[in-house]
């Protein structure tokens, strides 16, 4: 899965200078919560709604008719944006993006192709992405698996033993559980199975008869 195959494209851009307010107003109507600031063709920062905001907020508790004729007519995005904020490469994976994000605690990410901004990776598509993984609008059975230790052959047997009561596996996720740099196979792992099934019951018996614990289970609903 590649970011520019994901990312919200064209994106709105500001210049530096833009005024504050007018930042404002666009991220309000847009219902965005983070723009590209560029000059020059460069992406000079980002400008978040919390930051414009917070700007804000400060200038309704001075309520003094001086601060707000300079924060609506003086105060410009580059006094507020975020400087240097993180980014993605588009060609790189939303596995990577998914990494960067939780390294630096944003969920919004300016994508960058040949050092151009062109697009955008929000917490909504990824999000998005970790829905669609899980089947959210699906009507999928699933379980989850006690961690258990992944090996060669490992994924097969537990689809196997699914399938064995006549359900049709969706999907298999082992969820790693281990520190970051840990090998995989090297460490034990929760496994979450969807499937469609009428009775999720006798998926799980089968799969205790078969020497997996099952931790949890949600029956769709037909």
């Amino acid at each position: 899965m590649i970011v520019r195959n994901w990312m919200q494209t064209n994106p709105t851009v500001l210049a530096s200078d833009t005024l504050l307010s007018e930042a404002k107003r666009i991220l309000s109507e847009t219902n965005l919560h983070a723009l590209p600031v560029v000059d020059d063709g460069r992406l000079r920062g980002l400008i978040t709604r919390a930051g414009c905001l917070r700007a804000a907020h400060s200038v309704l508790r001075a309520q003094h008719p001086d601060e707000f004729a300079y924060f609506s007519n003086c105060v410009k995005v580059r006094d507020v944006m975020v400087r240097n904020p993180a980014t993605i490469d588009a060609d790189d994976t939303m596995e990577r993006c998914l990494q960067v994000g939780q390294e630096h605690g944003v969920g919004q990410l300016p994508v960058l192709d040949n050092g151009h901004v062109v697009g955008m990776i929000s917490a909504i598509e990824m999000f998005s992405l970790a829905a669609h993984f899980l089947g959210a609008w699906e009507r999928r059975s699933g379980v989850t698996l006690a961690p258990t230790r992944i090996g060669p052959g490992t994924i097969g047997r537990i689809a196997d033993v699914v399938e064995g009561t006549g359900a049709e596996v969706h999907a298999i996720y082992p969820i790693s559980l281990g520190p970051k740099g840990v090998a995989s196979g090297d460490h034990a792992r929760k496994v979450i199975v969807r499937f469609h099934h009428a009775d999720t019951a006798e998926v799980i018996r089968a799969l205790a008869a078969a020497g997996y614990e099952v931790i949890e289970s949600v029956q769709a609903m037909h």
